[in-house]
């Protein structure tokens, strides 16, 4: 056929004759199919079919003519070309050839099938388009569920019509793209028939941070326009690539979506309708773990595959689907991703320097922060409203959008995941978006200066007002290398992808009572003691963990997720995960809590750290702690995880421990598992030989040391200001510590407040030759250079 081309007879060579998306989707059936990777089949038109339609319609003068004195920063005229121009080809005819030849792919399509007239889904491709320096995601349109050959044709017609939307003219123009050398490609692919089973989106890298360490997976119900148009919130996977290409089938972390609509077919009625999903489907995931680990592995191929024809690594963008009737997976289209792989390394570090008044909160996209006068639109045809640099709040956003998106300082949007159109667009144009933030177009007062920020880890956040904020750039290479290592303290899983790429050692401090708080909030206890809880406590207890029979599996897994994430960020660096350390009074606030804690007048010197692990009533609950050590280590393959205990008073304190632990089969030196302990009591320090014998270091919290040493409680407002890391007592506590575990041949850190916040004072701990120090991220790229200061100073650098 010569105006036509099935997807198995096109390459990636063949991006000039159908398009980016056609000769990938011909690629990956010629080269993926015998690797396993499912790719539904179908045929294009080629970009000399089109050309051959337009001059049968006498309509590339008309363009040229439209387009030639257009300016696209004019929204009004822009939109007006915009619709002349696609019904001119709308009411364009088609040349009888290329008629015949699309009806008899089709039929040929439908025969293959065992059907009549099958359904299929009509996209366009553009010649330019997904090039690995272009994006033109969402900017022609699809159609799904054409059937019958004079839909066809309509359809067909309108995506070629489509390469002139507004978002499109606007911007080829800004790439420079000459609109008379674009031509387009239109798909036809057989359709999935995802209504009543799941679709979603991959990407090949972390789509905010730029991470390539993960396989990002998004999934809601029915048809996927619903997650580009932002309409949903999905769930999200992350699979560590590394270790899943080393056999650890795991799916790292996941998060649960609102997924508030569901698109599907509606026959009766011939069109696509959202339905609201049902509640008992909104608390459940889309995907089995198998299938996540599956489609995991399909991005995984494909990736590589795309690497290896560019010469370099290439992270991709890969839609997907589910089969209802059938079960079966399959990918829709894959595409270079276009944001974070051109960027170059410069990290730019944020800081909001004070915070206010919250307005409204949602998912971060990007790590930025920035001022501007809200403006809450409902329409994209109110843009005559919108000025630049203020800052966009809506509902969501679709291609219509785009032109005043690139006005925006910041936007802010009621609905939509990390791969809606909003936060796609957002990261293209490199301006923070908040999504999903329920309320905003109420709760943003409209015309007031906000501050949008999204340096706060996974939230992003809406305040009141110009709030102070400083941001750093500097080139990872620039920085200078250190003999003592620069570990960071983490807390969050939320804030471990962006800080991961800071030039660290690895982490030397990740709170587990953090973790807890924010992926568990329940008391151990109340789920391994549940069948006796309270009628109250308990209902509150089973609609947390509604998902989990076996209410033992909830604690083991979210908490393993939480800690696997941080740790498959920063591998194959060291993560230092220190066991809970919450005081009593902190864990009776969890749910269920109250029941399990005594009330302590000073909970500060009381029932804490190691003292819990090994008493009869806390050691169940420890032993869910160390489970969840295990499922990273040896189930995400996560070896980088070491622990450390907390508050040990005693070395025989120490040895019950790590009894307990063994029990629960985690021991000292098995596959390379180290056991640190804090050292933040006296004791710790004056029988450091004793506790060498146990431990494999030891990390300084110089915190608990400061009030301990002193004798003074730091809650106390009437001591507060005695309270000082820098008295000499403190300094020649950490000194001794250094040098009686060098003499023992074991390591030590520090990873309490004290060298973030005070300079001399990690000057001081480098001079007496410490092994490491932990930051928290924002004192990190200042104490560098401050220790790498100190060493050339000493000549140890």
């Amino acid at each position: 056929m010569r105006w036509v081309r099935f997807f198995h007879e096109v390459g990636l060579e063949d991006v000039p004759l159908v398009g980016g998306k056609n000769a990938s989707l011909g690629e990956m059936i010629r080269e993926l199919s015998p690797l396993g990777v499912r790719v539904p089949e179908g045929f294009a038109t080629t970009s000399e079919a089109y050309w051959h339609f337009l001059e049968h319609n006498g309509l590339k003068e008309a363009i040229a003519r439209e387009l030639g004195g257009l300016d696209p920063e004019d929204p009004k005229a822009l939109q007006g070309v915009s619709r002349r121009l696609r019904n001119l080809i709308l009411k364009g005819e088609y040349p009888q050839d290329l008629r015949e030849e699309i009806l008899e792919a089709y039929r040929r399509l439908s025969e293959e099938a065992g059907e009549e007239e099958i359904p299929v889904a009509v996209r366009s491709s553009a010649t330019a388009e997904d090039l690995p320096t272009a994006s033109f995601a969402g900017q022609q349109e699809s159609f799904l569920y054409v059937q019958g050959e004079e839909d066809l044709l309509l359809h067909v017609k309108r995506a070629m019509a489509s390469l002139f939307t507004a978002r499109a003219i606007s911007y080829r123009a800004h790439m420079g793209f000459d609109h008379l050398k674009v031509a387009l490609s239109v798909g036809v692919q057989r359709m999935v028939r995802a209504d009543d089973a799941a679709s979603g989106v991959i990407f090949t890298l972390d789509p905010d941070t730029g991470h390539r360490g993960f396989v990002y997976l998004t999934a809601i119900y029915g048809l996927g326009e619903n997650i580009v148009q932002g309409r949903v919130t999905p769930d999200g996977y992350y699979v560590h690539k590394e270790t899943f290409r080393e056999g650890f089938r795991a799916v790292v972390y996941r998060r649960l979506g609102a997924k508030e609509l569901t698109l599907a077919f509606d026959p009766r009625e011939g069109r696509l309708k959202n339905r609201p999903t049902p509640l008992y489907l909104r608390n459940r995931f889309a995907l089995r773990d198998e299938e996540v680990l599956l489609l995991a592995d399909w991005a995984l191929k494909i990736e590589d595959h795309y690497s290896k024809k560019r010469g370099s690594p290439t992270p991709m963008d890969i839609e997907w689907a589910k089969d209802g009737p059938t079960g079966e997976l399959f990918v829709l289209q894959a595409r270079p991703e276009t944001v974070h792989s051109q960027k170059t390394p410069v990290l730019r570090v944020f800081r909001l320097l004070k915070r206010g008044e919250i307005l409204a909160e949602g998912l971060a996209v990007g790590e930025a922060i920035a001022v501007g006068r809200a403006r809450v639109l409902k329409d994209p045809k109110e843009m005559d409203r919108f000025q630049e640099g203020e800052v966009l709040v809506t509902e969501t956003t679709n291609p219509d959008w785009e032109p005043i998106m690139k006005k925006a300082a910041a936007i802010v949007t009621e609905r939509g995941g990390r791969t809606s159109h909003a936060a796609i667009v957002a990261r293209e144009l490199g301006v923070p978006a908040v999504v999903g933030a329920v309320g905003a177009t109420r709760s943003v007062p409209e015309g007031e200066e906000v501050t949008v920020s999204c340096a706060e880890g996974e939230r992003g956040v809406v305040y009141r007002g110009r709030l102070p904020f400083e941001v750093e750039e500097i080139r990872p290479e620039t920085l200078p290398r250190t003999r003592t290592r620069i570990l960071v303290n983490v807390g969050t899983p939320e804030e471990a992808l962006r800080t991961s790429l800071l030039p660290t050692d690895g982490v030397g401090l990740l709170r587990m009572e953090f973790v807890f708080a924010s992926h568990v909030r329940v008391h151990p206890l109340a789920l391994t003691r549940f069948e006796t809880l309270p009628k109250e406590v308990r209902r509150q207890v089973e609609e947390v963990t509604e998902a989990y029979p076996d209410k033992r599996a909830y604690f083991v897994e979210r908490l393993s997720e939480g800690i696997g994430l941080i740790a498959a960020a920063f591998y194959p660096r060291p993560v230092l995960l220190r066991f809970s350390d919450f005081k009593t009074n902190e864990y009776a606030r969890l749910l269920g809590g109250h029941l399990f804690e005594p009330k302590e007048e000073n909970p500060m010197l009381g029932w804490r750290g190691a003292s819990r692990y090994y008493h009869p009533d806390y050691k169940e609950g420890f032993l869910l702690e160390v489970a969840a050590v295990r499922r990273v280590r040896e189930e995400m393959g996560l070896k980088n995880l070491m622990v450390m205990v907390p508050f040990c008073r005693t070395p025989e304190e120490g040895e019950k421990v790590l009894e307990v632990m063994a029990e629960g089969g985690l021991r000292r030196g098995e596959g390379g598992l180290e056991v640190h302990v804090m050292a933040e009591i006296p004791s710790n320090v004056l029988e450091a030989e004793a506790f060498t014998e146990l431990f494999d270091g030891f990390s300084i919290g110089s915190n608990d040391l400061t009030q301990l040493a002193l004798g003074l409680d730091r809650d106390s407002e009437r001591v507060a200001h005695l309270f000082d890391e820098r008295r000499e007592t403190v300094k020649r506590l950490a000194a001794m510590l250094i040098e009686k575990a060098h003499a023992k041949g074991k390591k030590v850190g520090i990873c309490g407040q004290a060298p973030s916040d005070y300079p001399e004072f990690a000057a001081f701990l480098v001079e007496r030759g410490i092994d490491s120090l932990s930051l928290n991220p924002d004192a990190l790229l200042r104490t560098v250079r401050e220790v790498a200061e100190v060493e050339r100073r000493l000549g140890i650098g």
